[in-house]
């Protein structure tokens, strides 16, 4: 078995892995569930790449993420399911109808028609989905094909713009705004009773409506939050690295030594120093 730049080759490769008679032992020990979680970190795996702008990371990632639709398909292969042929199948069906302004005779005249027109047709999935569950079960939602899965501000913001998309959302980021101050302000009132329940619900609803107001004004919650773990990250390093040349133990600098070392670095980034 050689490598090649041939999907088929990647196909052949998974199945040999999966082979019951000379297979690799892990990989037979496999199923849907226990490979699910490298799906997820692998998709983290490819976006940390880009946001590193790392073309050489990037390439390997994209090859393990590429991986994870190939194993899963081989799986469901052998359970008689679908293989990785109706994998790409439905994939290309589903773009090509969802783009008739490029595959049919609608044209966009921008970006925004285009996106109309994606919406449409992804409602009108949803309904088709319903119909498929049929008689018994519950009503389509708006909300049915929001991944739980998502991470949490992530899918905050999802829930909130697809519920904006029938009118259901605030006037204006004002309003936004003062439902975070509203929700700040009850989180104070949860945390003064001491109640640990109601602090936990609070919060959330804090956390759901900074994402919310995130979504009005255009910033992607999620990454916005990864940059600010990130600038934490980089400034909590500087206050390490200053106490090692003042030749201080951190756990005995002290809050006022180690305030001071964060405000040099934080006076730093505001002068546009770094």
């Amino acid at each position: 078995m050689q490598p090649s730049r041939d999907l088929s080759r990647l196909i052949e490769i998974m199945a040999a892995l999966r082979d019951k008679q000379t297979g690799c032992p892990w990989d037979l020990e496999q199923d849907f569930s226990t490979i699910r979680h490298f799906t997820i970190e692998e998709a983290y795996e490819v976006a940390d790449a880009i946001e590193r702008a790392n073309f050489d990371d990037l390439r390997e990632e994209l090859g393990d993420l590429i991986l994870q639709p190939v194993y899963h398909a081989q799986m469901a292969s052998e359970l008689g399911r679908f293989d990785i042929g109706d994998v790409i199948y439905a994939i290309t069906e589903k773009l090509i109808r969802r783009h008739p302004h490029v595959f049919g005779p609608d044209a966009a005249a921008d970006a925004n028609g285009a996106k109309v027109r994606w919406e449409a047709v992804k409602a009108d999935e949803r309904a088709r989905k319903a119909e498929r569950r049929g008689a018994g079960a519950l009503p389509a939602s708006l909300l049915d094909d929001v991944p739980y899965v998502l991470p949490a501000l992530a899918r905050a913001e999802k829930l909130t713009k697809r519920a904006a998309s029938i009118g259901f959302d605030w006037p204006d980021k004002h309003a936004v705004l003062a439902k975070v101050r509203e929700e700040l302000d009850e989180t104070a009132v949860a945390l003064e009773s001491g109640n640990k329940s109601a602090v936990h619900e609070e919060i959330g609803d804090l956390l759901f409506a900074v994402a919310n107001l995130a979504r009005h004004v255009g910033v992607d919650a999620e990454a916005a939050l990864r940059d600010a773990n990130l600038k934490f990250s980089r400034r909590f390093l500087h206050v390490e690295a200053r106490a090692r040349e003042d030749d201080v133990p951190i756990e005995q600098a002290g809050l006022e030594r180690l305030d001071r070392y964060w405000n040099e670095i934080r006076t730093r980034d505001k002068s546009g120093g770094i």
